[in-house]
This record gives structure tokens, C-alpha cells and sequence, in this order.
């Protein structure tokens, strides 16, 4: 049954059979930083995306995963928790398709979200651990995925839009999405013990209405929650609106106080390179093709030369962040995961920042991302209600 819907549904589509090349992003040359860890908190092992567009989920799980470190106070890496990254894209597709054939094709369909949505599909699904779903690929490539999903929805879609909505519309699409990623399992076992995804979620102690989205832009009021306005935020998750002074406090006092965050940022900029270092230079690049050597470069020949000295970074303000978003110099690149501070030899302030790009870069799937990047190109950031201040809980109206 599920064979014939997923043949008929790849015959109603065209896959485009032509591979673009990719153009080499230009490369900033990197001076010879030496990092002095400050603080650094529990993380899971270096995961690959690889040729997806789930970064969102990656980061997202990422930092539950050390969420629930925290929570259950794990010591031994042995322990820590490891969970199914195509449990929640595979529901993600579900859940998007049904919104989309509803509002009529009037709706951004394609592989790309946001950390919210990982908490909406934790909520009302619940999680698994990857040996209960490791997925179908050892390395994610979700191009065929992709392809078939969106021009099925589309022409679902307009079927809807005339009256014409077939009832068996679902099944098929669900048939999809469950023979390439694998069937999302109803019941598994964790050390002998029999789990459904929603006792699995309450046992590891994550409750997803505990966490809250900050963000700082100047045409929305502070203080006040609201619908940041990206494509990818295709649920209309809300983010609370602070000043850019008091979100760069939120974040480093989380930091210090044992949490992480899920990040949200742009990193086609020039200064985020490579080799693991992100930097508020004054330099434009363009960035072609899909995802690590869409953002950092495809070849390691055209790296140049590091220079003796680390170069000089914009201080960003609220008005440059808020005019970048305007322009669309600021996107919603790319989702990671902040777990750390450290300082650079002259004294500045680096986060530490874990990527899903495999063990890639001079520290193994690390980055060190400036106070200043992350000031100046940040989107939003996910954290425990609990990470933040009284005084800020107060303002934001958060018990």
C-alpha cells in the first residue's frame, strides 16, 4: 500500500536531475587565536546534518540534550542522552503539510524551521532516543525529500483551494515521509524499560513550556512578545523583544549560571569562517550552495594565510542590527548551539558554540564566535525561563 502511494506520488513530481555547481566562498584570512576557556557546560558528542537543511533540530536537540543533563544532574558522559533528530523533522513535515494544504499553499513549505518548533513537536508528540529511530541514512540528504514533499503539497494544495480535496491526501504524504525517514515508533525500550515518546519526554524531566525565545529588534516594542517575521517561522512562535543591552546580559549570565542556548543567527558573513572562528569584520561575502559549503567555503585550497593580527570588529548597535534585518543582510542562516565563554589573548569575549556540521574546523566541530557577532547577527535565542534574572522575568511578565 505504501509502496504504490509513494511511486504514484514521485511520478506526479519532477525532480530537477541537473546539479548546480557551487562557488567557493571567499575566505577571511585567520589570525592565530589562543582561547582561555571561562566557563564551560555540559555538551553531547558532534553531530552531522550533512547535506539537510535541519539545523534547526539539531541545535534544538542539542540543547535539550544538554538541558536534560542539567536536569537529571549527569555526570558521566556515558550517560548522556542521545535523541532522534528525524523523529521531530519527520513530524515537523507532517505537521507543516497539513498547515499548508489548509491555508491554501499560503504558507513558506520547505526543510528549513526554527528551535520553536522542536519544543511544538516535544510537546505534542513527545521524543525518542536515536536507537529507537536512527533514521534511514547514515548521513543526512534530504534533496529527494525535499523535492517530492513540496510539489506534492503544492498540488494538494490547489486541489484544496478548488474544492477538490482528496481524503486520502494525508496518508500518501505520511507514507512519504515514513519510508525515508523511518516509521515514528509508538513504544521502545531504554534499560529494559518500555517508553511511549510522551513517558520517554516526561521521564528525561523536559517540559517544553519552560522555555522562552529572546530577541531584540527596535520596530516591535520591548518587553513585549512577538511573531519575529521569517519564512521559517512557519508556526507564528512568539519571541519576547528586549533591548540589545539586556539580551546580551540574558545570554551571558545563562552561560555562567550552567545553562546553554539554542542559537539562532546569520552566518554568511565573511568573518564566521571555516575553520572555527566567527567575527564581526567589516566584509561582505556571497555564499552559494548548501549549508557548511554554502556558508563556510568548499575548498580548502583557497584558504589563505593567517595574519599576525585578530582583525578589528564593528561594535554593533541596535539600529545596525535592526537595519540589517530590514535589508536582509541579517537571515535566518543557520541554528547552533551556545554552551561556553571563553577569551582570546587580548582579553575579548568569545562564546563557544557547538555546530552540527560534523568534527570540521581547527576545534572539531567548535566554534569561538565574538561577543560582538553574536550581538550584531543574532536572530533569537532559546533558554530555560529559569536562566534569566528576576528583574527581567519581572519586565517580560514570565513566572
Amino acid at each position: 500500500m505504501k509502496t504504490n502511494i509513494i511511486v504514484a506520488a514521485i511520478a506526479a513530481v519532477l525532480i530537477p536531475s541537473a546539479l548546480f555547481g557551487q562557488q567557493p566562498r571567499p575566505q577571511m584570512p585567520q589570525a592565530d587565536y589562543q582561547f582561555t576557556v571561562v566557563k564551560e557546560n555540559p555538551i553531547t558528542s558532534i553531530k552531522n546534518q550533512a547535506s539537510s537543511s535541519t539545523c534547526w533540530c539539531f541545535s534544538a536537540i542539542a540543547f535539550l540534550e544538554s538541558e536534560i543533563i542539567r536536569i537529571k544532574g549527569i555526570k558521566d558522559a556515558a550517560d548522556y542522552p542521545d535523541l532522534s533528530e528525524m523523529y521531530v523533522v519527520s513530524l515537523s513535515y507532517k505537521d507543516r503539510a497539513d498547515k499548508y494544504v489548509r491555508l491554501d499553499g499560503d504558507l513558506r513549505f520547505g526543510p528549513g524551521s526554527e528551535a520553536d518548533d522542536v519544543l511544538h513537536v516535544i510537546d505534542d508528540y513527545g521524543i525518542v532516543p536515536q536507537s529507537a529511530m536512527p533514521g534511514k541514512q547514515t548521513l543526512p540528504s534530504h534533496g529527494e525529500i525535499d523535492a517530492v514533499t513540496k510539489a506534492y503539497v503544492e498540488t494538494i494544495a490547489k486541489r484544496s483551494a478548488r474544492g477538490g480535496l482528496s481524503k486520502t491526501w494525508k496518508a500518501g504524504f505520511d507514507a512519504m515521509v515514513d519510508s525515508f525517514f523511518g516509521e515514528c515508533p509508538t513504544t521502545f525500550e531504554v534499560n529494559g524499560k518500555t517508553y511511549t515518546p510522551a513517558s520517554y519526554r516526561d521521564e528525561l524531566g523536559l517540559v517544553p513550556s519552560d522555555y522562552v525565545t529572546l530577541t531584540s529588534f527596535t520596530h516591535h516594542p520591548f518587553y513585549k512578545p512577538f511573531v519575529l517575521e521569517i519564512g521559517d517561522n512557519w508556526r507564528g512562535d512568539p519571541s519576547y523583544n528586549v533591548p540589545l543591552d539586556e539580551l546580551m546580559d540574558a545570554l551571558k549570565t545563562a552561560v555562567e549560571k550552567g545553562y546553554t542556548a539554542a542559537w539562532g543567527s546569520d552566518v554568511s558573513e565573511i568573518g564566521f569562517t571555516r575553520n572555527g572562528i566567527g567575527v564581526l569584520v567589516d566584509a561582505k561575502a556571497v555564499a552559494t550552495g548548501s549549508d557548511q559549503a554554502r556558508w563556510v567555503g568548499a575548498d580548502p585550497a583557497q584558504a589563505q594565510k593567517a595574519p599576525v593580527e585578530i582583525p578589528k570588529e564593528i561594535v554593533p548597535t541596535p539600529e545596525m542590527r535592526q537595519e540589517w534585518f530590514d535589508n536582509k543582510t541579517t537571515t535566518d542562516d543557520h541554528g547552533m548551539q551556545i554552551f561556553g565563554i571563553a577569551k582570546d589573548q587580548n582579553g575579548t569575549l568569545y562564546y563557544m558554540v557547538k555546530n552540527s556540521w560534523g568534527e570540521s574546523g581547527k576545534y572539531k566541530g567548535i566554534w569561538y564566535v565574538s561577543e560582538n557577532f553574536v550581538a550584531g547577527k543574532t536572530m533569537d535565542i532559546m533558554v530555560h525561563k529559569d536562566a534569566l534574572s528576576k528583574d527581567l522575568k519581572k519586565k517580560l511578565g514570565i513566572k
